[in-house]
């Protein structure tokens, strides 16, 4: 019988797993790039002895696949991808073909903010506690080159949208649904139910007694869960009720209760401030539970644990003004928990790319936190349109040393000042860890002149 013949479209960490992956598991295998593949990629392939090519795509041999593992950056409506599903092939994300290969349980997050956060901060319970734990999906290294030798007895899995879009018979143990807000609408025909569908995949398959963790106070969430009536066990996470089995936060106590267990911690014992990161723990906190780690295993992951950097990251001070560094928050969504977050009067360094910002949703909390508006974009208009006359000082420029200098000089003692952009970076920056690590650097500027 012919081997099987699988094709992956793109060649990035997800993309070069999979088909390492497929190799290992008899698969004819025929990598696709229209890009150009990272050098190390490239070598992994060749060393591998896996055919690929890269700058275009061989229509012919990629429509003539029996499967295909389809990098979630690329998206399902264009026209080589609708052929492929015309035409019967499956077309299929790295982490439903790795899925098949594993006897570990699987925790799996999603959320449109603070996945990464939470993602990261289950692993480090689970690793603390001495379990043997993976860390993949949309972060850390490749779920398919991790499964080749199938090691591990658990996975925590960072799913985006994109990713679940293209998942159909995976099942995990817990799935955690952190919050539902517009993002990526451009990938769902501007229409958000298409998004919050999108979202809900991570449901799909679960059992009766798989535990699904999620945020009640989100309305897409409680009214996705009325509409579908999933059979699983519901642990919701609430900053206003107390519900049991879930987790709540109360007068700064952080309390989980799961399977007749109940855990319990001060936030101000963490690293992690804020409603947001309160919401992220708990929920954290649920999925170690589901799995069985002891609490003295979580009290410490929690009070040990080192958040990604560009995630309210402390930057630096300077004469007693604080410099956070919070560039990956890439939506209102995220400048709301930012905001949320300060407790002393904040310096906002926003802009960027807009995305179709709303920022009515923050209204409230810039003329209540922020004494001054630094616009750091190519076009600010919007950004300054909406906020004259709700913010004291609104000072625009298309240079980060110059935001960062702003900043300090608007700055008192005790004040902070925060780059939470609400932007995507692409205007003036490669990335937003490229507008992050040049906020830091700038900032470094200002701390070793000073001295």
């Amino acid at each position: 019988m012919a081997a099987k013949k699988l094709v992956i479209l793109g060649g990035g960490e997800s993309g070069v797993g999979a088909a390492l992956l497929g190799q290992a598991k008899g698969y004819e295998v025929f990598l696709s790039d229209r890009g150009s593949l990272k050098e190390d990629y490239r070598t992994t392939l060749q060393a591998a002895g896996i055919p690929f090519e890269e700058g275009q795509h061989t229509e012919e041999r990629i429509l003539d696949a029996t499967e295909v593992v389809k990098s979630p950056g690329i998206p399902g409506t264009v026209p080589l991808v609708q052929k492929l599903k015309d035409q019967g092939t499956p077309v299929i994300s790295e982490i439903e073909f790795a899925a098949r290969y594993t006897r570990a349980r699987l925790i799996g997050i999603t959320g449109s903010n603070g996945k990464t956060t939470t993602t990261l901060l289950i692993y480090h319970l689970l690793k603390t506690a001495g379990l043997n734990v993976g860390l993949a999906g949309n972060i850390g290294d490749s779920f398919a080159e991790q499964v080749i030798n199938d090691t591990f007895d658990y996975y925590v899995l960072e799913l985006s949208s994109f990713q679940l879009d293209d998942m159909y018979q995976t099942r995990l143990d817990t799935a955690v649904l952190l919050n539902i807000t517009p993002d990526h609408l451009d990938r769902y025909g501007y229409n958000f139910q298409n998004y919050v569908d999108s979202k809900f995949r991570i449901l799909q398959n679960m059992q009766p007694d798989s535990s699904f963790i999620f945020f009640q106070e989100n309305q897409p969430i409680l009214d996705g869960l009325t509409k579908r009536g999933p059979s699983v066990r519901r642990l919701p996470v609430s900053l206003e009720t107390q519900p049991v089995p879930g987790g709540y936060l109360r007068d700064g106590q952080l309390t989980a209760q799961c399977d007749n267990r109940t855990f319990q911690i001060a936030q101000d014992e963490t690293p992690l401030r804020g409603p947001h990161n309160a919401i992220n723990m708990l929920a954290a906190v649920l999925a170690a539970l589901s799995v069985g780690v002891g609490d003295e295993a979580i009290a410490e992951g929690l009070r040990t644990f080192q958040n990604a950097p560009h995630r309210l990251e402390p930057a630096g001070t300077i004469n007693g003004v604080q410099f956070i560094n919070d560039s990956k928050a890439t939506n209102v969504d995220s400048v709301f928990y930012a905001l949320s977050s300060m407790t002393s009067p904040t310096i906002w360094i926003a802009g960027g790319l807009d995305k179709g910002n709303d920022y009515s949703q923050i209204e409230e909390l810039v003329r209540r936190k922020v004494k001054a508006l630094v616009c750091l974009g190519a076009d600010n208009h919007k950004l300054v349109a909406y906020f004259e006359g709700k913010v004291p000082v609104i000072y625009e420029t298309q240079r980060v040393q110059d935001a960062v200098a702003r900043g300090l000089a608007l700055g008192q003692p005790g004040d902070v000042v925060l780059l939470s952009p609400a932007c995507a970076s692409f205007d003036l920056f490669k990335n937003y860890e490229d507008r992050g690590n040049q906020f830091k650097a700038a900032v470094q500027a200002l701390v070793n002149s000073q001295q």
